[in-house]
């Protein structure tokens, strides 16, 4: 099949796809939901005036919810016909949306399986199912490592590009007062965050381990490589030598953005939110590699998808939406504004933005990265959370929390599987 299918579609979205997709009734309004995410929603805005400016007749409203609420309100919303015509959902919850008969795949003849997977990074083919696809991202993630300029500089360090390197960097940045108390962090950590995902799909591959086998459906890091992982993870904040301290300013990014930490694990979806801290100093290097140059890197993404709600013309106006937010032009857009990595190659592994000073360590990353495949992100990354608090509150040997967190977690992947 000729990859021009998709392309045709998501150029003439911009421009009208009357031609392609039929003709929608003049001043249809379809619906638009997203969780709350400041430079996510100015992102949308942008899109929803470009898309409304090509096609008059359409009209997209958008709605936002705070992100622990956001769940909750589009399940109760759509089974009572009422809701988002396109809705944005993290890739780990497509089978739950299926499940729960949310959304509908997207039409074979708009968006072709063959021609999505050439255009895409692989990644998102775990939207697929057999020849068709349920959802598509505008945007794909990557972590990065982001260090404070300012600090680095104070403590006469250099961006570190391995492991050792950002051990005794953060140990440069650490200080402590009179009584020995962290007041600024070498390194942030906070399983609550974003390190949960670099200690599976990061450490664990770089101490020469696998997280997950059998498809994400099997445990394994119970294992030599696991437990290397663990102390690495968990020695960063124990001892007299300690660089950070899990709970120091109650989130991670938050010290980092307050100038109190020297260094932070974050997503690329962060760089909106620094670029409008005021103040800040701060640049963006790829993860640290091993000393033998091993990297790995973890990969997620949103999706947005038609909803079981769209009908009739609010279904040809979501179709059309759905071929602009998943266009290069819209992808680029995302880009700009919220730093979240274009979902196609075309887009982003062009000369600027691969080899751009602040996207392009998100970048490079995606080609060593994996992507989790979530039964309940939530409690999986819960189990993370109390698998250290074991170790640094009551005192557990970190071999004997990795082996409780290994076997909850197989159980909730059997009960997930299951049904």
């Amino acid at each position: 099949m000729k990859t021009t299918t998709f392309k045709a579609l998501a150029l003439s979205a911009a421009t009208s796809v009357a031609t392609l997709l039929g003709s929608a009734a003049q001043a249809v309004e379809i619906e638009y939901w997203q969780y709350f995410f400041d430079a996510r929603v100015t992102a949308m805005e942008q899109l929803i005036e470009n898309f409304e400016a090509a096609n008059p007749g359409i009209t997209v409203k958008m709605t936002h919810f705070p992100y622990a609420d956001y769940r909750t309100k589009v399940a109760a919303a759509i089974p009572a016909g009422e809701g988002p015509d396109v809705v944005q959902l993290f890739y780990g919850w497509l089978n739950d949306y299926v499940d729960a008969e949310l959304i509908q795949p997207l039409p074979a003849e708009a968006f072709p399986a063959a021609t999505v997977d050439a255009e895409f990074f692989p990644m998102v083919q775990a939207m697929k199912d057999g020849d068709q696809y349920w959802a598509l991202p505008t945007a794909v993630r990557s972590l990065a490592l982001f260090y404070n300029t300012r600090l680095l500089e104070e403590a006469g360090v250099e961006p570190p590009t391995t492991i050792d390197e950002m051990m005794a960097a953060a140990a440069a940045m650490t200080k402590r007062d009179g009584a020995g108390n962290i007041t600024q962090v070498g390194m942030t950590a906070g399983m609550t965050a974003q390190d949960h995902h670099w200690w599976r799909e990061g450490l664990i591959r770089q101490m020469g381990g696998e997280p997950y086998a059998d498809d994400y459906t099997t445990v394994t890091y119970n294992s030599d490589a696991g437990l290397k992982a663990l102390e690495m993870y968990v020695g960063m904040a124990t001892g007299d030598d300690a660089i950070t301290a899990f709970g120091f300013m109650d989130e991670p990014q938050a010290a980092f953005k307050a100038g109190r930490a020297g260094m932070h694990i974050d997503g690329s979806f962060r760089i909106g939110s620094l670029n409008k801290t005021r103040g800040l100093k701060w640049g963006v290097t790829e993860l640290p590699a091993t000393a033998d140059g091993t990297r790995s890197n973890y990969s997620s993404y949103w999706v947005n998808a038609i909803t079981t709600k769209a009908e009739g013309e609010k279904y040809d106006a979501a179709v059309k939406f759905m071929a602009y937010v998943t266009s290069d032009e819209a992808m680029q857009i995302w880009l700009d504004v919220v730093g979240e990595l274009p979902a196609k190659p075309s887009v982003g592994l062009t000369e600027a933005n691969a080899n751009n000073e602040t996207y392009g360590p998100f970048i490079r990353g995606l080609a060593y990265a994996n992507t989790t495949k979530f039964a309940n992100e939530s409690a999986q990354r819960q189990l993370m959370v109390e698998m250290v608090e074991r170790i640094t509150l009551e005192g557990m040997s970190p071999a004997d929390s990795l082996a409780m967190a290994a076997e909850a977690e197989q159980k909730l992947l059997d009960e997930y599987y299951a049904k």
